[in-house]
């Protein structure tokens, strides 16, 4: 089943915001960005349709939902803003990972 533009935008919320505050996200969180033109109960339908689809959990019945393994993935792939490093940062990446692989030693097989 395709996941419609306005459930890609309440999942990339959902996702921006948990990781945001670690806690699960209602619909009154969603509907106060103001990122979405729409009320907080078509919200609410939308987050029961992307429980059911797999996107997102809901701990319990008046918790508000949280992503899914499969919702990151779907985050990730499709809706994450794609950042651009400068060349510092490039440089320090490199440095550090060259760092800790010269440091790293395999476990011993006994």
């Amino acid at each position: 089943m395709a996941i419609s533009e306005r459930k890609k935008k309440i999942l990339a919320a959902v996702v921006d915001e948990y990781i945001r505050t670690a806690e699960p996200v209602g619909s009154k969180a969603i509907a106060q960005s103001g990122a979405l033109n729409c009320s907080s109960a078509t919200i609410r339908n939308e987050l029961a349709e992307l429980v059911a689809m797999g996107y997102l959990e809901q701990p319990h019945t008046s918790a508000g939902r949280v992503p899914t393994p499969m919702g990151y993935r779907m985050y990730v792939n499709e809706l994450m803003e794609k950042q651009k490093l400068s060349l510092e940062e490039t440089e320090e990446m490199n440095r550090r990972l060259s760092r800790s692989c010269r440091s790293w030693t395999p476990p011993s097989s006994t």
